[in-house]
């Protein structure tokens, strides 16, 4: 299992608060740590795989459960 440094809730926000607001808590957090983050946007996935990699940060993670976005990136 991978361990969360820290989780960030973006339920109810669309493109692009979610991405936004994952840089900026990725630019508070030191290399290696993990975000996770909670997203009720379809086009989050999309928009996180985009973001990942154009940014080199890890996208560990991606899952849907009951309606929500589930990621973990890893600071690179």
């Amino acid at each position: 299992m991978i361990e969360v440094t820290r989780e960030l809730d973006t339920r109810g926000l669309n493109c692009p608060l979610p991405i936004l607001r994952a840089k900026k808590t990725l630019n508070q957090m030191g290399a290696g740590e993990v975000l996770g983050i909670v997203s009720t946007d379809p086009g989050s996935v999309k928009d996180f795989e985009a973001f990942a990699a154009q940014t080199g940060n890890e996208l560990l993670e991606s899952s849907e459960v009951d309606g929500e976005f589930h990621f973990k990136v890893r600071k690179v």
